[in-house]
């Protein structure tokens, strides 16, 4: 009786402290995701094809993303900040 008492003991308080810890690190891990309001990860949509921004090479959708009409070809950014980057460049020679 005493050997069981010595392995299931230790082994339900490791498990408790484990879901306690687990718990804890699970709504501070929520609450990081959902906290910065201008993250570029929170305003893009995740549906439809992939293209990459020009301009930090995050691929964004295209269903979500900001669109900028360049010498007639669509070019897709992950935020405002990027779109102003991508148009304040000099143009390519």
């Amino acid at each position: 009786m005493r050997f069981l008492y010595e392995l299931f003991f230790p082994l339900a308080l490791f498990l408790a402290l484990r879901a306690i810890i687990r718990q804890f690190m699970g709504g501070y891990r929520a609450s990081r995701n959902s906290s910065p309001t201008g993250s570029r990860a929170s305003s893009v949509a995740t549906v439809g094809e992939l293209k990459k921004d020009p301009v930090c090479g995050t691929y964004v959708s295209t269903t979500g993303s900001l669109t900028q009409m360049v010498n007639g070809s669509a070019v897709y950014f992950c935020s405002q900040e990027c779109r102003d980057r991508y148009l304040a460049r000099p143009p390519a020679r």
